[in-house]
């Protein structure tokens, strides 16, 4: 049982619900090849039915651990450092993206946008959800908009999303991953289509790496 101290500290975003941490390579979007250290962080309501990491999704299972022994084993690894979740910004991101910079530690983050902005952010990778979709000023924020393709209303969604986008944010079409023998052809054909996106696969899938 959490006592009410260590709630206190999660509210504050000094103690984060840790599902794990991990060094290897970033499979996807733009930074695709780089060694990462990757921070998942549980705690998500966002509900996506084809999510991989569904045991993310209750924070209560996993333990609150500070953000001093998260950053101290980050620093360890990488100089690139990735927050995914989860859903990272259901926390407030300020004490954590803070610590990481002390370090002059690259800080990206993965994240759908349903709560607001918060953090220090070298690149924001914006992954919107249907059924909770960006809210605040993300959008203006974002780096690199990343839709995930299950059918082929998602390409419409993806446009409306391109729509809400800054113009220097890089655009990506990627095939859920238990569909993509299918759902390859069809992104292909919109990017020959539309040039404005670009492909991303789940490259270390391929590679079978975490």
């Amino acid at each position: 049982m959490v006592n009410d101290d260590v709630l206190a500290l999660v509210d504050k975003g000094l103690m984060l619900p840790l599902m794990e941490e991990f060094y290897t390579i970033q499979g996807e979007g733009f930074h695709k090849g780089t060694a990462s250290y990757f921070i998942r962080v549980g705690g998500c309501d966002v509900g996506c039915h084809w999510c991989d990491v569904k045991e993310s999704w209750n924070a209560d299972l996993h333990p609150p651990t500070s953000i001093e022994h998260i950053v101290s084993n980050a620093a360890k690894y990488s100089d690139t450092i990735i927050v995914t979740g989860g859903e990272p910004l259901t926390w407030n991101m300020d004490p954590l993206t803070k610590a990481l910079k002390v370090k002059s530690l690259q800080t990206h983050i993965e994240t759908s946008g349903a709560y607001p902005l918060t953090g220090i952010w070298d690149w924001i990778c914006l992954s919107p959800k249907k059924n909770k979709p960006p809210v605040g000023k993300i959008y203006g924020a974002a780096h690199e908009l990343k839709i995930i393709v299950y059918n082929k209303h998602d390409l419409v969604f993806a446009e409306q999303q391109a729509a809400k986008v800054n113009k220097n944010c890089i655009l990506y079409l990627q095939p859920e991953w238990s569909v993509r023998e299918k759902i390859n052809i069809m992104i292909v054909d919109h990017v020959l289509k539309n040039p404005k996106w670009k492909v991303s696969l789940q490259t270390h899938k391929y590679l079978n790496i975490p």
